[in-house]
């Protein structure tokens, strides 16, 4: 991927962490990265994704008490065209990514652009585990156990200017580590945007891990972003680059279906897709459907977002 200079002043040294810190993040890559190249002996493949340091990460469930999904069936079952279509072909196929080492490129309407690499992205920012619904559009959810921090706490950092509107994301685009690249299914990369007081919202995620462990490839490792009360397409996976602009982005899937796709994806059960009814989801691992919560149950949260816009027209 084409990628700007790294700038030396992208970081002050006054946002350097203590070693201790420090190490135990490298520890975290470190554990990861075996575990994806299979070192650890005698385990399943789907079950390599490591157990994190102790390191007291506070908890937060956002979730109304609803029991987490499976494991097996959140790491088994996932959409990540990347790796092909099927919900089984990702758990299969992303074995072969190499996330480490891992840059990401900060570029546009923001003071203090640069590359970093993924160590000293995510250096002072301290963990913490949210358990947050992730409802997808077509029509399947799941209780997630989520390892990270805000957006809005790595963002700040970057110094948006009075011109950054929109927060643009882009995934790795690699036909060799990825080979669902190789098909015209999406216009690749992937990308995928937020207006900023959305990218800013306390409950907007970066994740770098699930259920206390690494996360795992086939679900957005090294890091993916998560907007829980949006449709699952939203939450970008293996971001390599963020952008700061002035005006609203043409994301992947509204370039490729503008009628069955809009810019903002909140979850909304009085808004049809054009093929399906979004007013009944089934969580995996159960057999009868549930009602379609507003927001995906977050409405007291982020409604406030969308006071006085049309929400089926701004879909």
């Amino acid at each position: 991927m084409d990628m700007p200079n790294r700038r030396p002043d992208a970081v002050p040294a006054s946002e350097i962490t203590p070693e201790a810190v420090y190490r135990q993040r490298r520890e975290f890559m470190r554990q990861g990265l075996a575990a994806g190249l299979g070192l650890v002996a005698g385990v399943p493949p789907l079950a390599r994704a490591r157990e994190l340091p102790a390191g007291g990460y506070p908890s937060r469930d956002f979730s109304a008490g609803e029991a987490p999904t499976d494991w097996e069936d959140a790491t088994r079952y996932n959409n990540f065209y990347e790796f092909g279509t099927g919900k089984d072909e990702p758990a299969k196929k992303a074995r072969r990514l190499k996330t480490d080492p891992w840059s990401v490129s900060i570029e546009g309407a923001c003071e203090k652009p640069g590359i970093l690499a993924l160590e000293d992205l995510l250096r002072p920012h301290p963990l913490e585990e949210r358990i947050y619904r992730l409802r997808c559009v077509e029509g399947w959810s799941m209780v997630i156990p989520w390892l990270g921090f805000p957006l809005g706490d790595l963002l700040r950092r970057f110094r948006p200017t009075s011109q950054a509107k929109y927060v643009v994301f882009e995934t790795l685009h690699d036909p060799e580590q990825m080979p669902g690249q190789r098909w015209p299914v999406l216009q690749w990369p992937y990308t995928e945007g937020l207006r900023i007081d959305e990218a800013m919202h306390p409950l907007t995620l970066i994740a770098v891990g699930m259920y206390g462990r690494q996360l795992p490839k086939q679900n957005g490792a090294p890091l993916r972003l998560v907007v829980p009360w949006k449709y699952g397409f939203k939450s970008i996976k293996s971001i390599v680059r963020i952008r700061f602009q002035e005006r609203q982005p043409v994301t992947s899937w509204m370039r490729a279906a503008p009628r069955e796709y809009g810019f903002y994806a909140n979850v909304n059960p009085t808004v049809d897709h054009p093929r399906w009814s979004q007013r009944k989801e089934r969580r995996i691992g159960e057999f009868f459907k549930r009602d379609t919560l507003m927001f995906n149950g977050y409405a007291d949260q982020v409604a406030g977002l969308y006071r006085g816009m049309d929400l089926r027209k701004h879909f």
